[in-house]
């Protein structure tokens, strides 16, 4: 052993020497406890401190944990061993909580709060340490109580009395908004201990401060009726009521009464004051007490919600209110008269006499607001510019038109084509989404998260990421949300400890490890990483979780990152601090495809092993395929895979065989979509930049054939590749033979086309897509109102045009997708192709013709401009010059001479 380690072993030592006697002296001497002051305690600490610089603080803390078991009371033992726990985290703080009581107990406050304070100062989070310093400061009546009761508030949340305390304090100091969030903390506290009384009498006070937050309300409605009772929830909702009422609020003190009779149905008190409440709503109504008479809505043997169904149908017919009719559109009440109704549709339906009661079964009411009634009496023009230049009030309109209860794609359906283009609903779409996710106006339906709603007022950033995390069923959706909350909202808030607590109550309850424990675990272990306080005392390690996972790889690709979250990341981060990491890591390695991995293992000393992986991937291409396309992208320079002797040949080949294996299994239906994406990195490697033509261009004619070959022999692939390689490939050696393919007419999967006209017909489409189809629907409706089908010619003619344009469109949209646009920088003057003008000497006529080879849309035979597919196009496709052509096209014989071949300028 080396002089410097023999000395520091001597020093650590005499340290625990020093403590070992230090304990014998306490116990000798018997020191009495009020002999103990601040300084006593100022020297301990100088003994952790060395303890903890000269690294024997595990001997040390032995020593003080053995002499605690002959000597509980042992101040300097409880002390240093208290202390060196707390630095190491550990769980047991037993021995300071100790200490603490027997200073308590003998009256020394001001060693308490040194002790507290040397606590809270290596653990903040210490709930202990608080209350006692509560405790104390309460007896000297100190004011840094509050400061301790907001910590205790902070990290207790089953603490609701002193949550209440400080709101009372709030208020009387005039901070409303702090009293404001104090007591809502209090309320939802007391809801979950059940202590109704309390929660009265908050709610109570709450009514006087925030009577507007009626969803703040609700919320705590649904958790009194859910924890309580339904019946005491109602109760509390009735005082609320009042408030709405004297503010002549209808609509939302009618939405509150029928929530009561909801809960029971009959409270006839709840009854008669929503009669009320629909009389003063409907004030100056015409129909207003014969619609209570017929629906029998002050009637108790009427069921009340078949009552209030009733009364709202009747209610909504009356002079100048907006009527829908599923053919007639929309229409304004012009007069009613008993029970007839006049009703104006407008120029196309004119004038319309009905019944009340035909009009409740064959007519919408809407209200003046609704999107259907500002399409009928605005102009597109108008319309469409209030609802770009407006977006938050557009997407209210829409939402609240259609029972407040609206998903995107009906948002979408409204206003494209009537009224936005498609091209216009791009970017408005993307600016809505944002206005949906950050206004607080805006919220989702509790069992829908895909429908959103329309708030009377703006809840709390902590209410709309709590009410959006209940409507969401998707799990890792779900910690999106938590983790969008904790970088947005408060973490101390009632709501964000119910989401924490889902996960946490997901990792103590699992009986297998699945992809949620894990994320569960990863999660919770990010939260509580920025915020110890949270800590649940989750007694699993990963390790443990990560020894009873069956197939790693399988797991690895369940965990789902989001915008907010990066589980993968964090769960290789966690796979990294096990002790064979290296192996895990190399198994993983295949599916995680992370370079953070290969990173890490080559700074680990580990090049041999990831070199050992990489010629592993390219002999197993079956298994990992995918590996070895990452190897050839990501690393194909790099030192350590040039060392790997994975020869250049090997890689080209292997990466082709891969292709042409996804391939197959896309022919049996095999992984699809994977497939499909690996076929495009593989093309992209070796066609986008000519990397395999550049090869093999390098070489003689016999790697030429063998590549050539190879390539041929995926069936799949595109055509115009292959077109592409034969057209190089001749360039450079004109005479090159490709066995069994000298007359072979490559004939694309797609339909080839110039850029031009795929944009020209992209065009097409939606024009009648846009602008004739509606008009077409539009005409259908009209000739449809106008009576006997079987002798109407308008009706007839608008249906067949229908079809027309439908059919149209179906082959405009199955072209375009098969389409193919032409790159003109792989034009080739060596054969005739696409994209070239070729010259014949008609040998029949004998005289000379002139032909450009284009696709089907560009074809145009009057000026000599023909498809590919044509008989006469294919005949002549790869063609060289001074070659001789006969063929037969429709029992008529053709003899050509090809003379001359340019490209075509596109």
């Amino acid at each position: 052993m080396s002089e410097e380690l023999v000395k520091e072993e001597v020093e650590k030592s005499e340290l625990a020497k020093s403590v070992q006697s230090m304990l014998n002296e306490e116990k000798w001497t018997r020191a009495a406890i009020t002999n103990y002051s601040k300084s006593n305690f100022i020297e301990l600490a100088a003994v952790v401190e060395k303890a903890k610089n000269e690294s024997c603080a595990d001997e040390v803390k032995q020593i003080c944990d053995e002499h605690l078991q002959h000597t509980k009371n042992s101040i300097i033992a409880l002390y240093i061993s208290g202390i060196l726990a707390l630095k190491k985290r550990a769980l047991d703080n037993s021995s300071l909580d100790t200490l603490v009581g027997i200073f308590q107990d003998n009256h020394k406050n001001n060693i308490v709060i040194y002790l507290c304070d040397t606590i809270l100062a290596e653990d903040d989070s210490n709930k202990f340490a608080y209350r006692t310093l509560a405790g104390c400061y309460r007896e000297e009546g100190n004011d840094k109580l509050w400061d301790v009761y907001e910590q205790i508030v902070r990290l207790d949340h089953d603490e609701a009395e002193t949550a209440k305390l400080l709101a009372e304090r709030y208020e009387k100091q005039g901070d409303l908004e702090t009293a404001i969030d104090y007591y809502k903390k209090a309320i939802l506290r007391y809801v979950n201990q059940k202590a109704l009384n309390q929660t009265k009498e908050v709610w109570t006070k709450l009514v006087a401060l925030i009577p507007e937050e009626i969803d703040f309300f609700y919320l705590v409605q649904r958790k009194i009726a859910k924890t309580i009772s339904g019946d005491k929830s109602a109760l509390l909702m009735q005082e609320l009521y009042g408030y709405y009422k004297i503010q002549r609020k209808w609509d939302t003190a009618i939405d509150i009464l029928k929530l009561i009779l909801s809960i029971d149905e009959k409270d006839s008190n709840a009854r008669k004051e929503l009669i009320e409440c629909f009389r003063g709503k409907y004030a100056g109504h015409s129909q207003l007490e014969e619609c209570i008479r017929i629906s029998n809505l002050s009637q108790g043997w009427r069921d009340v919600a078949e009552a209030i169904a009733d009364f709202e149908k009747h209610i909504a017919f009356d002079t100048k209110n907006f009527v829908f009719h599923r053919s007639w559109g929309v229409g304004i009440i012009r007069q009613v008269r008993e029970d007839q109704l006049t009703i104006n549709f407008g120029k196309t339906h004119g004038i319309r006499e009905m019944s009340l009661k035909m009009a409740v079964s064959a007519l919408q009411p809407l209200s003046r607001d609704h999107l259907w009634v500002l399409k009928a009496t605005k102009s597109r023009e108008e319309l469409a510019k209030l609802i770009k230049d407006d977006k938050t009030w557009a997407l209210k309109t829409i939402i609240k038109s259609f029972g407040n209860n609206c998903d995107f794609k009906h948002i979408k359906a409204e206003l494209v084509p009537s009224i936005l283009t498609p091209g216009e609903w791009t970017s408005w779409s993307t600016a809505a989404r944002k206005i949906l996710e950050e206004d607080a106006t805006f919220g989702v339906n509790s069992n829908d998260i895909s429908m959103y709603t329309v708030r009377e007022h703006e809840v709390s950033p902590e209410e709309k990421l709590s009410n959006e995390f209940k409507a969401q069923k998707q799990f890792f959706a779900r910690i999106d949300i938590l983790m969008r909350f904790a970088q947005e909202a408060d973490t101390d808030s009632e709501l964000f400890q119910e989401m924490f607590g889902y996960f946490v109550n997901h990792l103590k309850s699992f009986s297998a490890v699945s992809e949620q424990t894990i994320a569960s675990y990863l999660v919770i272990r990010r939260l509580i990483a920025e915020n110890p306080s949270l800590d649940p005392g989750i007694q699993y390690t990963f390790a443990q979780l990560y020894a009873e996972i069956e197939d790693p790889r399988a797991l690895y690709l369940e965990l789902k990152d989001t915008k907010n979250t990066s589980l993968r990341k964090d769960f290789l981060t966690c796979i990294k601090m096990l002790p064979n990491w290296v192996d895990e890591y190399i198994k993983l390695f295949p599916t995680a495809l992370s370079g953070d991995m290969i990173i890490t293992l080559l700074n680990s000393d580990q090049a041999a092993k990831v070199r050992d992986l990489a010629a592993a991937c390219f002999d197993n291409p079956r298994e990992y395929g995918e590996a070895a396309v990452y190897f050839f992208r990501e690393y194909q320079n790099e030192s350590w895979f040039v060392e790997a002797g994975i020869s250049y040949e090997k890689q080209i080949i292997t990466l082709i065989h891969i292709m042409n294996q996804c391939y197959r299994e896309i022919d049996m239906h095999v992984n699809t979509t994977e497939n499909r994406k690996i076929i495009r990195q593989v093309e992209n490697l070796l066609f986008k930049d000519d990397t395999l033509l550049k090869y093999i261009l390098e070489h003689d004619t016999d790697t030429i054939t063998r590549f050539y070959t190879i390539v041929d022999d995926v069936r799949n692939l595109d055509p115009m590749i292959k077109m592409k390689m034969r057209n190089r490939i001749l360039e450079k050696h004109p005479d090159f033979k490709f066995f069994g393919a000298e007359e072979k007419t490559v004939t694309p999967q797609g339909l080839i086309v110039t850029a031009k006209m795929y944009d020209a017909k992209q065009q097409q489409l939606e024009h009648i897509a846009a602008v004739e189809i509606p008009a077409n629907s539009k005409e259908v409706g009209e000739a449809l109102a106008m009576g006997d089908l079987r002798e109407n010619a308008e009706y007839k003619a608008a249906k067949e045009r229908q079809g027309q344009l439908n059919n149209q469109a179906t082959r405009l949209q199955e072209e375009i997708n098969r389409a193919q646009i032409f790159d003109p920088t792989t034009i080739t003057t060596a054969r005739v192709s696409f994209g070239t003008t070729v010259t014949l000497k008609n040998e029949i006529a004998g005289k000379d013709e002139t032909y450009t080879i284009l696709g089907p849309w560009e074809s145009d035979p009057d000026n000599g401009i023909i498809s590919y597919m044509s008989p006469f196009g294919n005949a002549l496709l790869n063609s060289k010059e001074g070659e001789a052509l006969e063929f037969s096209i429709n029992e008529r014989d053709c003899k050509y001479r090809v003379k001359k071949i340019v490209a075509v300028k596109l």
